[in-house]
């Protein structure tokens, strides 16, 4: 049942960014959860992709693919005809690349996202959920929580991305009245991850006894969160969000990064000897930690993965995906 401003029922749904992380695994939910809605994935297949993910879902009935660049209108409009909801989860995501290439960023995340929401606009979309990230509030001391209301201070270009994108989104809702939605997240994991980001690099090396890169001291703490967990939230604000709003999606789950090293090198059986410190990254923010009272509170979701069961689950399943590439 939705709340006041919410809906109960969707039929069509374009998710962007499908074959990415997060997007394959809310697209497995989705269509366990809510096998009579048709999903429309729209990805441009970059490094990032991995259809391999979506093999189970290929097939079947009310799912279709469509391969292209959020940037370019005409894909877009062909994704979006007939859709009466969006889940945009396409970016550019990795904040190194976003060092060494701040354009590429800025023009999927700030122009894909404003042409996504032109064309939601020309075809009267019941809603728009923009996935965002905790990085767009920039860094916290060792105390304190970002809120919805903590102002947006982006360090990278990756975030600062992020935030012009959310930012277009607020626009398209105070301007046009187009029913949008933000949810900003902490860390995920789980399987289907990159294997460029954090946790898939840590266990990767460890299998190949090779050094367990760490930035700066490897005291950087993140809030982590099961991807399972962060599909239900969305699903959750997607039906009964309340339009315009910002909901922050944290794991209430801090841990530095030099010990969820020493975690996954514990569960494998290595050494901590393996661990080896590297230059520090610039703009590296010390400490992220969201503040998901709203989300409880006003929606009643809660992350249900404990963290020591979801970390043991997924450096099994990045164990096993390793072992089939060998």
């Amino acid at each position: 049942m939705a709340i006041p401003g919410g809906i109960d029922v969707f039929t069509k749904l374009l998710v962007t960014g499908g074959a990415g992380f997060i997007g394959c695994n809310f697209i497995h939910y989705m269509r366990e959860k809510h096998p009579d809605v048709a999903i429309v994935n729209l990805d441009a297949l970059t490094y990032a992709a991995n259809p391999a993910s979506l093999e189970r879902v290929a097939q079947e009935p009310g799912y279709t693919f469509v391969e292209g660049d959020i940037a370019d209108a005409g894909t877009v409009e062909q994704a979006m005809s007939g859709v009466d909801a969006v889940v945009h989860f396409a970016a550019e995501s990795h904040v190194d690349r976003s060092i060494a290439d701040p354009g590429v960023f800025v023009r999927t995340n700030v122009l894909g996202t404003q042409v996504l929401l032109e064309a939601a606009r020309r075809h009267q979309v019941q809603r728009f959920l923009q996935v965002s990230t905790d990085e767009v509030y920039g860094s916290l001391e060792a105390t304190g929580f970002f809120t919805e209301d903590t102002p947006l201070a982006a360090n990278s270009p990756y975030s600062a991305s992020k935030a012009g994108a959310d930012l277009m989104v607020r626009a398209y809702h105070e301007t046009y009245g187009l029913p949008t939605l933000i949810t900003r997240c902490s860390n995920n994991y789980g399987p289907y991850q990159h294997d460029e980001k954090l946790i898939p690099t840590l266990i990767r090396k460890a299998l190949a006894d090779e050094p367990l890169p760490l930035y700066g001291d490897g005291r950087n703490v993140r809030d982590w969160l099961f991807v399972e967990d962060h599909c239900r939230a969305i699903d959750t604000v997607l039906h009964t969000g309340r339009v315009g709003q910002v909901y922050n999606v944290g794991g209430h789950n801090e841990w530095r990064n030099l010990d969820i090293a020493k975690l996954i090198l514990a569960r494998l059986g290595k050494p901590e000897s393996l661990i080896a410190f590297v230059e520090d990254r610039l703009g590296h923010d010390r400490r992220y930690a969201i503040d998901a009272s709203k989300m409880a509170q006003e929606l009643g979701w809660m992350p249900q993965v404990q963290f020591e069961q979801g970390i043991v689950a997924t450096v099994d399943w990045y164990v096993k995906r390793y072992a089939t590439q060998a």
